[in-house]
């Protein structure tokens, strides 16, 4: 009999060497994350394949699975303890090794598995530990998949079958990068700084830019995994400023940035200006309606409000769907709904057919991004951003708030703003115009500035997002208005980065 796992073991003890060591909190909405050995020991993770296994045969999935890690010194170390568990509920694992969160994806349809388990912490600092997991391709699991595991896990309630078996799938990588290179060359012979923070796409992305007909100029892809020189986020601005120096410097015609799975890319025009993704999201919309027009499209809660009012979206009959952040979230809708593609503020980008597999994949998004400049050969990077309605928009703030009362701050903070429109109170010097209320709050004004306030799913924090299309006073009034209501409660600590 398998013990249940504890929550409260410290390393070096002999209960830590004999007991399976898994923080509740680790269960996340949509995937899983633990800082090891803090919250999660290697017997943790022989519980969390048992559990995993266990569900996948109680959906009716046939027990077959793909893992794979990422680049970092303990990941192989998981992935085995996870494989151990896995086998011992009776699945077969394909390991396709050192991988990116994308490739685990396409082993799924290119070696005709149901279920993924993919070893990684994606942008998280080092210490940091986690899953990405699905048993219904292209869609990865939400709130109800992984609370049904957690039940699992915490309480035990293993169902293990035996049975199993594992295979390593070699060099799988190559069949990867050749599934993304079997399309023709650009016609535009682009320079491209392809930064990979020292994370695992360095091992992917320079080769795939390369052989589409880039000219590519590597910023950190050589494999590191102590990060040292920043974390491979491309939403920290750490390392879009040093994307932002290479491509001045080397007067290249964008900038694309990896983060540490390779599931998002950020990116930086040629003028070194970085984009956000949302309106990243905007620009190929534009490019992807004028090809296929009338498409719809789906952007989570963080993103700007130019999916709606943008004129040429308007102009091709696009149509976007406002959803739930978060990448399960969003591939499900896009999926659901049947809509071309998704964006995501975090840079998650989804493509459904012909343009992909309705799975997040960071160089693909690379692609449409290079795609989209070798249409418009007579356009750079920056008019294309340029030629967009002008928004002033803040990073995404995350101040600090512990995963144990975080929903619960979220829910007051929409309880607040729900009663403010009540009583017609003013935010930011006027009248609520719209409140969004399916993930957090997202509150708009009568002249379409908006905030938003939601409960970060990955990590024990808030998000903070705030725009307008008037003027950067009007944001800043706007921040000023958000965080005004955060401060009343104490729990909230302060901001990874501000206005």
């Amino acid at each position: 009999m398998f013990p249940k796992p504890n929550s409260a073991l410290k390393p070096n003890t002999y209960a830590f060497e004999s007991e399976p060591l898994v923080k509740p909190t680790g269960f996340r909405e949509y995937d899983a994350r633990w800082l090891l050995d803090k919250e999660l020991n290697l017997m943790g993770v022989q519980a969390l394949g048992m559990g995993l296994g266990t569900l996948i045969r109680q959906m009716g999935v046939r027990p077959e699975i793909v893992t794979g890690h990422d680049f970092r010194a303990y990941s192989t170390a998981v992935k085995m303890a996870l494989v151990s568990g896995l086998m011992a509920a009776g699945c077969k694992v394909h390991d396709i090794g050192l991988a990116l969160s994308p490739m685990a994806y396409f082993a799924q349809f290119d070696l005709d598995v149901p279920c993924v388990a993919m070893v990684t912490a994606s942008h998280n600092d080092n210490g940091w530990t986690g899953m990405k997991m699905g048993a219904d391709r292209p869609r990865t699991f939400g709130p109800d998949e992984i609370g049904r595991l957690k039940d699992i896990v915490m309480n035990a309630r293993f169902e293990l079958a035996g049975g199993g078996s594992y295979g390593f799938v070699e060099n799988f990588a190559a069949r990867y990068i050749d599934d993304l290179t079997n399309r023709p060359k650009l016609e535009r012979r682009l320079k491209v700084v392809a930064a990979c923070g020292n994370g695992t796409a360095g091992a992917f992305a320079p080769k795939v830019l390369e052989t589409i007909g880039c000219e590519v100029v590597p910023l950190d892809c050589e494999l590191d995994y102590t990060f040292p020189k920043y974390n491979p986020n491309p939403e920290d601005m750490k390392m879009l400023h040093a994307v932002r120096d290479e491509v001045q410097r080397t007067r290249a015609d964008v900038g694309l940035a990896f983060d540490g799975d390779g599931d998002r890319c950020g990116v930086v025009d040629n003028e070194g200006e970085e984009i956000f993704a949302d309106k990243v999201g905007v620009m190929l919309a534009r490019d992807i309606s004028s090809l296929h027009p009338g498409a719809t499209f789906v952007a989570d809660v963080k993103s700007t409000g130019l999916f709606a009012t943008d004129p040429v979206l308007q102009k091709n009959r696009a149509k976007t769907d406002y959803w739930k952040t978060g990448h399960s979230y969003i591939k499900r809708r896009v999926n659901e709904i049947g809509a071309i593609a998704g964006f995501e503020k975090s840079g998650h980008f989804f493509f459904n057919a012909p343009l992909g597999r309705g799975y997040d994949d960071g160089i693909v998004s690379a692609l449409a991004v290079c795609d989209m400049l070798d249409r418009n050969p007579g356009k750079s990077m920056a008019q294309l951003k340029n030629a967009l309605p002008k928004t002033w928009q803040s990073p995404t703030m995350s101040p600090y708030c512990d995963d144990e009362v975080k929903y619960r701050v979220v829910d007051e903070v929409v309880k607040h703003f729900q009663a403010a429109r009540e009583k017609q109170e003013k935010i930011a010097g006027q009248n609520i115009r719209d409140l969004v209320t399916v993930n957090g709050v997202r509150v708009t004004v009568e002249d379409g500035t908006w905030g938003l306030v939601r409960a970060s799913s990955n990590k024990p924090e808030l998000v903070v997002v705030v725009e307008s299309p008037v003027s950067d006073a009007r944001m800043r009034e706007m921040f000023k208005a958000v965080d005004h209501v955060l401060r009343a409660h104490k729990e909230v600590g302060p901001y990874n980065q501000t206005i």
